[in-house]
């Protein structure tokens, strides 16, 4: 049983939307992102027309339109939207959940999902809809945080928060899931999609104190290269076939 709280998700961002950008585009968190989007980059065409599932503030679609490529964000919360179109003026920005996109059939060259599919209430039905929007030999390519021993216990960490009641802009108790590359791949093939390719990314996380953060940083395509069980996100490329 699914046990993500969308309607949960959308309040706190909402309440959090204009404080999201210092925490992803300022110092490490800025790093981070960075770090993560490039991973994605790489695995969808550049120049396409993109859809980005879980836009939020729009960093992501700005660093696509940026080299070449036009975007559409979706997002469930009005108010990550509002700073999306900030940024990003000239890009439409539309709010909605992956497993309901408000999109024509084969729409998009690629769609790209970062740091939101642990949200999907129904990741079966949002991998449907991401494969009926894509065009003939368009791709998927998300990055999430993946289930593996590093992570096993996050979800107990983010429910101490809760009742604590520590405000942070993603440390909360929502419910979500994480995957293993086993489970994505069964995902991503039973939705259709082919070619299906899984790596890890990310060790030095934003978290960190700047010491352990600025070694993390120097080991972490060593890391990534030769030991991915201990990056944490997981990384997911499919292709619609032709």
């Amino acid at each position: 049983m699914n046990t993500v709280k969308q309607e949960k998700v959308r309040k706190h961002y909402d309440e959090i939307s204009d404080k999201y950008d210092h925490h992803y585009d300022h110092a490490k968190g800025r790093c981070y992102h960075i770090h993560v989007s490039k991973h994605l980059m790489q695995m969808i065409p550049e120049r396409g027309f993109l859809l980005d599932i879980g836009c939020g503030t729009g960093l992501f679609v700005e660093k696509y339109i940026a080299d070449g490529g036009t975007a559409v964000g979706i997002d469930i919360s009005q108010g990550m939207l509002r700073q999306a179109r900030r940024r990003c003026a000239q890009t439409d920005f539309t709010a909605g959940t992956g497993e309901n996109l408000p999109f024509t059939d084969a729409s998009f060259d690629a769609i790209a999902s970062l740091l939101a599919f642990s949200y999907m209430k129904d990741p079966e039905g949002m991998l449907s809809e991401a494969y009926r929007v894509l065009k003939p030999g368009g791709c998927i390519a998300i990055c999430t945080l993946g289930k593996k021993l590093l992570t096993r216990g996050i979800p107990a960490i983010y429910q101490l928060g809760d009742k604590l009641k520590i405000n942070h802009v993603a440390a909360h108790d929502f419910g979500e899931h994480y995957f293993n590359e086993e489970e994505m791949l069964e995902l991503f093939t039973g939705a259709g999609f082919t070619g299906v390719e899984t790596n890890w990314c990310s060790f030095a996380h934003k978290g960190l104190i700047d010491p352990l953060f600025k070694f993390a940083q120097r080991v972490e395509p060593f890391v990534e290269r030769r030991l991915p069980q201990l990056a944490y996100n997981i990384c997911v490329k499919g292709t619609k076939p032709e």
